[in-house]
């Protein structure tokens, strides 16, 4: 029995580490196995394994018979699946300006009028099936743009129906045989035993009048060739190949080296290809194939960070693109249900009875529940598609943006505005610095006060009063301004945490201290403020809302007593009484929203839509409430909403949370260090030509 463990562990040891301190990387043709080795005679560190493709290799990554590879964004999405579990660990760079991603461009030739809505019939040329810029982003465009019908795999593949848009093409990958290879000089095969695979190939495609359009993209055409190519845009305009930034199909992330989840792995692959960048890394000179291991317009490497997952990497937009076109079958358990996301507790029972009374004749649920750590956490499952949907605040739809998703619909707290259905009339709210009317403290006076805040990067708690903040005293180092704070989601060793007071039960009380969840008695609005009620705290930063919604009577247990005269707000120069926010405010703010995948979003809109007829605010009659909350305060939605609205498709998170609130959070984010994870994986590749920090 011993024998048998020890063997099986051993088995383990071979498959998860790298053996003899060898980098084993996998290449997919006899000249990347060429240019591999000659790397490997001068750092013999590196190991080189030959697979059949992309797909072989992520499998001979995952089993630990290879240590990485360079992938290009339809393959790290296959290599981040769940059944591979890839994480992209090293990014391209292709500019001195820190290129970390590419546009995706149809090149056709000078001479040639037709248009990009004029393709049907044509012949096309592209770098790969399944691949970024020569597959999913025109074929995904094209699709969306209902140029190619498709009506999804249910009823056909996706292929089939480009077959029978172009009249011929080469996609290598394809089927042999088929209309998809037609034009392929070689075995059409994904590698450089098809001459007219990847970049070069596609535009060679083009170049030898073979097809009429190449796939590719916005550096495959040399400048020699400019004069005599032209690119394809979506409005149906023609524009010269320089000007890609204002003719594209979209932005792609750039290619990446992915391999296990493995710290250790990762940085000897970091350690490995630092010593091989001096020995021609980034040129496939003298073997007779281009971008081998590396495309050949890489100018360094950037690591990335630990948190990085494929589905951060790549951004929801780019994943929503490749989704359409894979035949993906639900495993739901109720079809059509929307995965809600909760944090806590008291949330996930909330949740949990709103499902239930969600439940139809056949016995779906509309609302299915799944629990997270805190809201980044519920982003990144929304990312990854384990959760759909989730209401957030402002400084949350910031982050969600910056991920690629989108703002769904928006909370309304003007019963009067329900009736229009939209929200061109969006809510909004005041963000308001609270004290004791008896303190005379004032906004000048509250260096080296102890603070009371909602939670680390939301809006009325953090960004708003710590912006202006920043922006008084120009230093980055936030915890320093007052001398004691609770701030959920902080770091809990942090003087930002020293004031939460945990679950307040005991056991357990300090696993909840600082958490950025209802288990926390100081997170949210109605903790904040308590933190202040209490006198843990000098100074609360809420909602104008918040005081009225737990003095005088109102609120839990714990409010019973307090009186809303004995507090007043202050802000920049003046002080006000409580009822007088519109005067006094730190900012007028956007209302919280339901961010979703951008596929998921006409599903989610439907459904809430549906619901809140049957358990909003104005159903009487309804068993269960979605806007009420009965064990804590504003869970899953704000206690104060009555009704949701539609943010329109056209909306994006910038226009959503209006160009005020975007320029404060731009400002904050100088301040590095309290920049969500999540965030800085999301926008490691958000602009071509933007600086990133190696």
């Amino acid at each position: 029995m011993n024998i048998i463990l020890i063997s099986a562990f051993l088995v383990c040891l071979v498959h998860a580490a790298p053996s003899a301190n060898k980098i084993k990387w996998c290449l997919k043709s006899d000249q990347e196995l060429a240019k591999c080795s000659k790397l490997a005679s001068s750092v013999p560190e590196l190991g080189c394994v030959k697979r059949d493709g992309s797909y072989e290799c992520i499998k001979a990554v995952k089993d630990g018979e290879a240590d990485a590879i360079t992938l290009d964004g339809g393959d790290i999405y296959t290599a981040g699946l769940t059944n591979y579990d890839l994480h992209p660990i090293i990014a391209e760079d292709y500019g001195k300006d820190g290129e970390t991603c590419y546009y995706a461009v149809a090149v056709v030739k000078k001479g040639t009028t037709f248009k990009f809505s004029e393709l049907k019939g044509k012949k096309s040329c592209h770098t790969g099936l399944g691949k970024s810029a020569g597959w999913n982003i025109p074929i995904g465009t094209l699709v969306a743009l209902d140029y190619i019908k498709w009506s999804g795999a249910a009823d056909s593949s996706v292929e089939k129906s480009v077959m029978e848009f172009f009249s011929a093409s080469c996609a290598p990958g394809a089927e042999k045989g088929s209309k998809l290879c037609e034009l392929c000089k070689g075995d059409c095969s994904r590698s450089h035993n098809e001459p007219y695979y990847d970049y070069e190939g596609a535009f060679q495609c083009l170049k030898d009048g073979t097809g009429d359009v190449a796939f590719v993209k916005h550096l495959t055409v040399k400048d020699a060739d400019k004069a005599d190519y032209e690119l394809l845009c979506k409005d149906g305009t023609r524009k010269s190949i320089d000007e890609y930034k204002d003719c594209h199909l979209a932005k792609v992330p750039a290619h990446a080296v992915v391999s296990r989840k493995d710290p250790e792995l990762a940085k000897q692959i970091v350690e490995i290809l630092t010593k091989l960048q001096g020995y021609n890394l980034f040129s496939s000179e003298g073997y007779t194939a281009k971008n081998l291991l590396f495309k050949d317009s890489t100018k360094k490497l950037v690591p990335l960070s630990e948190t990085t997952d494929s589905y951060s990497y790549l951004g929801a937009e780019y994943m929503s693109t490749i989704r359409s076109l894979k035949k993906e079958i639900s495993t739901d358990s109720s079809p059509g249900a929307i995965k809600w996301c909760t944090v806590g507790h008291a949330e996930t029972v909330k949740c949990d009875a709103w499902s239930i009374n969600t439940v139809d004749d056949q016995g779906n649920a509309k609302i299915v529940c799944t629990n997270a750590k805190n809201a980044d956490d519920c982003l990144r499952k929304i990312l990854r598609k384990e959760a759909d949907a989730v209401a957030i605040d402002g400084g949350q739809v910031y982050t969600a943006g910056k991920c690629g998703l989108v703002p769904a619909m928006v909370e309304q707290y003007d019963e009067s505005k329900c009736a229009s259905g939209d929200a061109s009339d969006a809510s909004s709210y005041y963000a308001v610095a609270v004290v004791h009317k008896a303190s005379g403290l004032t906004w000048e006076t509250l260096k080296g006060k102890k603070s009371c805040h909602t939670g680390l990067g939301r809006t009325a708690g953090w960004n708003v009063p710590m912006g202006l903040i920043h922006k008084e005293t120009k230093d980055c180092d936030l915890s320093k301004f007052f001398s004691e704070s609770c701030v959920p989601g902080a770091d809990p060793t942090s003087s930002l945490c020293a004031q939460c007071a945990g679950s307040g039960k005991g056991v357990g009380g300090d696993a909840a201290k600082c958490k950025a969840s209802s288990e926390e008695l100081y997170f949210g609005y109605a903790g904040a403020f308590r933190c202040l009620a209490k006198g843990t705290g000098d100074v609360a930063f809420v909602k104008h809302t918040t005081v009225q919604e737990n003095t005088d009577g109102k609120g839990p247990e714990w409010a019973k007593s307090l009186k809303s005269a004995d507090f007043k707000l202050i802000c920049p120069g003046s002080s006000a009484d409580i009822s007088s926010y519109s005067t006094c405010n730190l900012a007028k703010v956007p209302a919280h929203a339901i961010v979703t995948r951008p596929e998921k979003r006409n599903d989610v809109v439907s459904v809430l839509k549906e619901l809140q007829v049957k358990l909003g605010a104005t159903a009487s009659e309804a068993p269960f409430k979605m806007f009420q909350s009965e064990d804590g305060s504003n869970l899953l939605f704000k206690d104060s909403t009555k009704c949701l609205q539609e943010v329109s498709s056209a909306n994006s998170y910038k226009d959503f949370l209006g160009s005020t609130y975007v320029e404060t959070m731009d400002s904050l984010r100088v301040c590095s260090d309290y920049v969500p994870d999540l965030e800085k994986d999301c926008t490691f590749n958000e602009g071509c030509g933007s600086s990133i920090a190696g």
